[in-house]
């Protein structure tokens, strides 16, 4: 009970805390404009900064994850035979799609 008294209360904070920092609904656009960044910007920011980790991580993962498992998998190859090298195959394939989407968003290129 006490967690949620708490939890209503921050979200009341919050909630006055927006209404008194927002403009009122009559201001003008030179009133509802930014004051100290110099100025409106032409483009969104996502726009500007193009961030893409996932591509990065997504190959460091298909990399790593390969590694991981061809190990092991050298030890049950020898027992197992061709079961185990068609296991590999379709596991390495999976892995390939995403090594072809990264190069194909670049990521391997150095610039």
């Amino acid at each position: 009970m006490q967690t949620l008294i708490i939890l209503l209360g921050w979200t009341v904070l919050a909630w006055l805390l927006v209404r008194a920092t927002q403009p009122p609904a009559d201001a003008t656009a030179p009133q509802s404009a930014p004051f100290l960044g110099g100025g409106t910007t032409g483009t969104h920011a996502w726009q500007r900064y193009h961030f893409r980790p996932y591509t990065m991580t997504l190959v460091f993962i298909a990399f790593e994850m390969e590694m991981m498992f061809m190990y092991p998998w050298a030890v049950v190859f020898v027992s197992e035979g061709i079961k185990a090298l068609a296991e590999m195959g379709m596991f390495l394939a999976i892995l390939s799609v995403g090594i072809l989407y990264g190069w194909r968003e670049g990521v391997f290129r150095w610039e």
